[in-house]
């Protein structure tokens, strides 16, 4: 692997089960493709499902042959000019794949209960985006909160820069899309443009407020106030079935409670620092930061189609409500399984033994500073074979042996 352009992909690309599961993944797929096509049972219309998994295999086959083609390790003459592209390509199709396959698994929810068609259409995509909006958010809250100090730290932005930034930008889309300009204000459409207003009013003031005078980055409480007011807002949402009115309901008191706790974290936990550990290393979470809201399955379960059908079957909204919390739980230790099983790979924690008499004499807990320690030995080597690589590159004729 090649030291300037591979680097970025991070350690957990080295561990020895990288390709097994990418390939064990790879082939599973294949087979649900082809099964999905050749099974003689329930028969569905032309459906969004079957179109978009066209796309999935051809971005899921380009993968492949980028995952080979930098596996033969082909870095000679014009291979060395095209590798650096395959590993920028490779990367972004491994980022973006889990995102595109949760649509897909969207869809095919979507298809096998025949929602979303007709007039149903645009009340399906604003739940189902906005839902998968939320569970993204809380997703990303855990991995800055658990793995990803340090990269923010050197973004020299503070985490409600982004925060503020995605509001912003999100609220302007509400502002335009949640409404047919030129028509009649129907059903809810007030509401919900004046909540797109309040995103980005509220989004602008959070990106103003996240630096100090000197352009040191600075935290604020703008994001948290406004999950605290749209879960208000949803809270006291109109809807036309008593089921639905319940669900948004408690969606919406779920929203306040998450707004409240990012304001009780970022103001009295953390007192305004990036994080429990002064030096901002991310090693510690205190237990309140792991209130991270993932209640975008609340919203993604309460379509007007969703409830019509619970209405029908006689479901109450607090069975209903139960089932979709413990999804969400259920989601959030997979992330924080996939969070572990990254950090104990890329920054194992040396053993306590060596580091005990230093970890006590300062108060700090037993391994701290040999994980320290290697995530500084670490850097330090990243560092001296970049400088190693570039002095080989200014003498002609070196041979360069280099290895993923």
């Amino acid at each position: 692997m090649t030291l300037d352009n591979e680097r970025d992909h991070g350690l957990i690309v080295r561990s020895r089960w990288h390709v097994p599961l990418q390939t064990l993944g790879a082939v599973l797929a294949l087979l649900g493709y082809f099964l999905g096509h050749a099974h003689k049972g329930r028969q569905f219309a032309p459906n969004v499902h079957a179109s978009f998994a066209t796309f999935l295999m051809l971005a899921l086959l380009v993968q492949v042959v980028f995952g080979i083609y930098l596996k033969l390790h082909l870095e000679k003459g014009i291979h060395g000019h095209i590798r650096r592209y395959v590993v920028l390509s490779h990367g972004i199709i491994g980022k973006i794949m889990p995102v595109i396959s949760w649509v897909q698994m969207l869809f095919g929810g979507i298809t096998a209960l025949g929602f979303c068609r007709a007039d149903h259409l645009g009340q399906c995509l604003a739940h189902f985006i906005m839902g998968s909006a939320f569970i993204g958010y809380g997703i990303l809250l855990t991995i800055l909160m658990l793995v990803g100090q340090a990269w923010l730290r050197r973004t020299g932005r503070s985490q409600e820069f982004f925060d503020s930034l995605l509001i912003a930008v999100w609220g302007c889309v509400n502002t335009f899309t949640e409404h047919r300009w030129g028509g009649p204000w129907v059903k809810n459409d007030l509401q919900h443009t004046s909540m797109g207003i309040v995103w980005w009013c509220a989004g602008l003031l959070g990106v103003w407020l996240s630096r100090k005078r000197d352009g040191r980055p600075k935290r604020n409480l703008i994001p948290g106030m406004v999950i605290l007011l749209t879960g208000w807002a949803m809270s006291a949402h109109p809807q036309g079935l008593e089921l639905s009115t319940h669900v948004h309901t408690v969606f919406g008191y779920t929203l306040m409670a998450a707004g409240a706790s990012r304001i009780v974290e970022i103001a009295f936990v953390l007192r305004d620092k990036g994080s429990v550990d002064e030096e901002g290393n991310g090693d510690e979470a205190n237990s309140w930061q792991y209130l991270t809201p993932f209640v975008g399955f609340l919203f993604m379960g309460a379509t007007e189609e969703q409830m019509a059908l619970l209405s029908n079957a006689h479901v109450s909204h607090v069975s209903y409500i139960l089932i979709l919390y413990s999804i969400s739980f259920l989601l959030f230790l997979f992330v924080g399984m996939l969070l572990h099983l990254y950090a104990s790979h890329a920054w194992p924690f040396e053993p306590a033994a060596k580091n005990s008499e230093m970890a006590a004499a300062n108060g700090a807990p037993p391994g701290m500073y040999g994980h320290v320690e290697r995530r500084m030995r670490d850097a330090e080597e990243f560092e001296l074979e970049g400088l190693m690589s570039d002095d080989e590159d200014s003498r002609p004729g070196v041979k360069h042996t280099q290895s993923t």
